[in-house]
Parts: structure tokens; sequence; C-alpha cells
């Protein structure tokens, strides 16, 4: 029998022979099942396998982010510097292209100032905000590339290139 000062977390009538389930068992399984959920929620919507991951978690909360466009089999991919209306936006956000690719950043002169930098200081560019500069990098090996501009970034002027 159980007291207030009990510690005990079974509960009377809480056994195998009743049919019910300690209280311990319910609470672990809840747990458990709250865990798996979360994961399911923090996980990339790229299911992993694709490697778009990193992409999704630099990129998923723009609103405009739909993962990576595949500009598998280009030997030169064109990326435009000041898009969308207030000229504060990559265009597309991110690319998939294959090792050996140039990527080339175009200027619209739309948004003031910016600039192409690397996250991890593989490539950085000048701040331009003429129309027609570009800047542009040859990636030679397989990673993620996650890239902002520097006066926007706070705006979310980001971008991404995975390469395979």
């Amino acid at each position: 029998m159980q007291t207030p000062d009990s510690t005990s977390d079974d509960v009377p009538g809480d056994d195998e022979q009743s049919g019910r389930r300690p209280r311990r068992a319910v609470l672990a399984m809840t747990a458990g099942t709250a865990a798996a959920a979360l994961a399911g929620c923090l996980s990339s919507g790229s299911g992993g396998d694709d490697g778009d991951g990193e992409l999704d978690d630099w990129l998923g909360a723009l609103e405009a982010y739909d993962g990576p466009v595949d500009r598998t089999g280009e030997d030169e991919v064109a990326v435009t510097v000041g898009a969308e209306s207030d000229g504060l936006a990559f265009d597309p956000l991110a690319v998939a292209v294959d090792v050996g690719t140039t990527v080339v950043w175009e200027w619209t002169g739309r948004g003031g100032r910016h600039n192409v930098v690397d996250r991890d200081g593989a490539f950085a560019s000048e701040y331009h905000d003429d129309e027609g500069a570009t800047f542009e990098y040859t990636f030679d090996e397989t990673g993620t590339f996650a890239y902002y501009c520097d006066p926007h970034r706070a705006l979310g002027m980001k971008g991404g290139v995975r390469v395979r």
C-alpha cells in the first residue's frame, strides 16, 4: 500500500496481471515517441541521402527556398545577385552542380552594394553595386558551400552551392 511519502511511480492496480502498464513504462514510451517525433521535425526535408541537409539548414528559414536547383551537367551556371523587387536575394537561392562547374554571380544593380562570401572562406568577391558586375568561382571538389552577402546577411541574403 502506498503512503503519501511513497516514492513508487506505480499506482495501485498497475501491473501486468490487471492489463495496465506501470507508470514508468508509460512515461518511457511517451518520451520515446516524443523524441522520435522531434527528430523527424529537426531532420532535413531532403531525406539526408542526397547531401542537401546542410543547405536545408542554412536556407530553410527563407520562404522562397525549395531545395537546390539542379544544374548538374552544365559547365557554367549563373546566379543573380540583387534579385527580387527589393534587390536583397540571390536567384536561384541554391544550385546543385558537378565538380568542375564555374558559378558566375551577376549583379543587377538593385538593393545597394553586395558581395558574395563563402561561410567557410573558400571564396569572397569584391563589393559591387553596378549592374553587370560579375564574380566567378570554379568548384573543384565535392561539398556544400554556403554563402551570403555581408552587408545584407542579417536580412537573409544567403545562398548555397552543392557540388556533387
